[in-house]
């Protein structure tokens, strides 16, 4: 259904809710009624991004009349310099774009790079056992060819209205005047840059005594507003060639465990535009990126869930979370054995959505989850790869915007780990995303790891930006997540509360966060309704606090023609719009 889906009226109302922040709104506890809108409607635009400054930056964008795509380097370029902690100008990413004039779904694959020479073994020790997770992240070897602007120039090429030169000051001023340290990125440097490991980070984000900014300090970083202030004049090249990428090579070049980036690798970075994959779930249209982003396992996950009766429940109801947790983790049993990139390797796409394969697949969830994990299945297309359990930490963001003219952009984009592999050039965080590939190209089984590392390949990703179409077509929602591989479940959830219990997108946002991959539930076990923990554990599943428990999930929904969006309170993002709210 891709590139074929049309709509002729464009024009609809935006409302957004702002969302409290940390420590503000709590999820429900019982299934919810959601009050209406607090918020003046508008008719200019709507930006939810995870930091203030990149909305105002995206919404001063659109005040001129700039499209989502223009918007969107926008908020980009912004959040490298806001929360580099999650993403950047050194990173990569996956975005969907909605065009309402044409009703055409695109998706494109902004994914790092490995280099040329980049080897299976090259994550291995001289014994061949893997090396340490949190050497290899620090490592030279962990950086790919960044390819996050480089998309997006291709994006705004396409479907931007203003000059590309104007989309850069908002970001420069604030590198140069300086803004003021929030308490998460207080909190993230203190724990992940702020380390004998990351040098260059560690020094990027020091007070003048040398210890690590805190909360309330003012931030300044002038190197960076000068790649700006380069790259609004010469394009996203300034990072492929010349000065700047001969940084990138030496930074990532130089001990320890020294990668093999040239700058050959980095001139040769391009951008994909790749196959939208959009399958109907119950009455809507659900749009997602296909392999080596995650879209495919989202919508295997939708495909068993609508095999269940998970939407006559509701979150206070514990059998509709133990529908899900089984679920998620059928899915991520064949995510983890297939997905990679398929210019690499055979995904079987179109067997792991086939409706006889997911008949098959449903009939796994029984009364109680079994204490030994589901195993993959084999789809039609399939050959069989060695299980992947790759961990992929949360260094990582989305944005959602939206345009006067219906225009909209959804967004994941990331650095990796937090602070990315922590080395720095002029002002900016090298991504470290060659630790996505699998450590080992075989596995315990002797079969190969469809995400092991290979010259040219791009890993395997949890990203899975969304646009929501009705079955016309039209536009009705966006969302999207971070989380590493925890992103499809993030997502899925909010789904399931928007579209199948009716939530408004904050709502849906809020409740709680459940993970289930592998043998291990993870989970926002406090914030459950009561009864739905002990309801889980009766059913087998027991829920425990550990990682990948921290969305920050941010999207909108069309609903009586009008725009609600919401900003996950998890973080410090918010939704907002053109015009003032009150």
């Amino acid at each position: 259904m891709s590139g074929l889906l049309r709509r002729t009226a464009a024009g609809f109302a935006i409302t957004a809710i702002l969302a409290a922040g940390p420590g503000g709104a709590t999820p429900p506890q019982v299934a919810p009624t959601a009050p209406a809108p607090a918020a003046a409607q508008a008719s200019g635009g709507f930006v939810a991004a995870a930091n203030p400054m990149a909305v105002e930056a995206g919404l001063n964008v659109l005040r001129r009349g700039g499209s989502a795509a223009d918007a969107a380097v926008a908020v980009q370029v912004m959040l490298g310099l806001v929360e580099p902690q999650a993403s950047g100008i050194g990173g990569g990413g996956f975005l969907m774009h909605y065009d309402s004039e044409t009703g055409e779904v695109t998706a494109w694959n902004g994914r790092e790079t490995a280099p040329a020479a980049a080897s299976p073994t090259m994550f291995l020790d001289d014994d061949g056992a893997p090396l340490k997770r949190v050497d290899a992240m620090r490592s030279g070897r962990a950086t790919g060819v960044p390819g996050a602007m480089a998309m997006l120039e291709a994006v705004q090429k396409r479907h931007g209205k203003l000059p590309w030169n104007t989309l850069f000051e908002d970001t420069a001023a604030a590198a140069e005047q300086g803004f003021t340290i929030t308490p998460r990125m207080a909190e993230q440097i203190e724990r992940y840059a702020a380390t004998d490991l990351t040098p260059d980070a560690r020094a990027l984000f020091a007070r003048p005594d040398g210890t690590p900014l805190r909360t309330g300090d003012p931030y300044r970083n002038a190197p960076y507003a000068g790649v700006m202030r380069r790259m609004a004049g010469e394009g996203s090249r300034v990072l492929y060639t010349g000065p700047i990428a001969e940084k990138i090579v030496a930074r990532t070049t130089a001990a320890p465990y020294a990668g093999a980036m040239t700058l050959a690798d980095l001139a040769g970075y391009q951008p994909q535009e790749i196959p939208a994959l959009c399958k109907p779930y119950r009455v809507h249209i659900v749009c997602v990126p296909s392999p080596p982003a995650s879209g495919v396992g989202l919508l295997e996950l939708l495909g068993l869930l609508e095999r269940t009766d998970i939407d006559q429940r509701g979150p206070a109801d514990p059998q509709a979370w133990y529908l899900f947790a089984e679920a998620s983790r059928v899915m991520y049993a064949d995510r983890d054995r297939y997905v990679g990139d398929p210019r690499f390797v055979q995904v079987p796409v179109a067997g792991l959505l086939d409706p006889a394969y997911l008949d098959q697949r449903a009939r796994l969830i029984g009364k109680k989850a079994s204490s030994s994990p589901p195993r993959a299945g084999q789809p039609a297309g399939a050959v069989m790869a060695g299980i992947d359990m790759t961990d992929e930490p949360s260094g990582t963001t989305h944005f959602v915007v939206v345009d006067k003219d219906g225009d909209v952009v959804s967004m994941t984009t990331t650095v990796e780990t937090y602070f990315g592999s922590g080395r720095v050039v002029e002002g900016f965080l090298l991504n470290n995303q060659m630790t996505d590939f699998s450590f080992n190209p075989r596995e315990k089984d002797g079969a190969r790891a469809a995400n092991a590392v290979a010259g040219g390949k791009r890993p395997r990703s949890s990203m899975t930006p969304v646009i929501i179409l009705d079955k016309q077509g039209r536009f009705v929602g966006a969302v999207g997540s971070p989380g590493g591989n925890a992103i499809p479940a993030y997502v899925a959830k909010t789904l399931i509360g928007v579209l199948d219990w009716k939530l408004p997108m904050q709502a849906a946002m809020d409740l709680p966060n459940l993970v289930a991959r592998g043998p291990d539930f993870n989970g926002e076990a406090h914030k459950f309704a009561p009864g739905v923990v002990e309801g889980l554990k009766a059913r087998g599943v027991d829920v425990k606090r550990g990682a990948g428990e921290e969305s920050g999930i941010h999207g909108v929904m069309v609903v009586d023609g009008v725009l609600v969006g919401g900003a996950d309170s998890r973080r410090e993002g918010v939704a907002r719009t053109v015009a003032p709210l009150n």
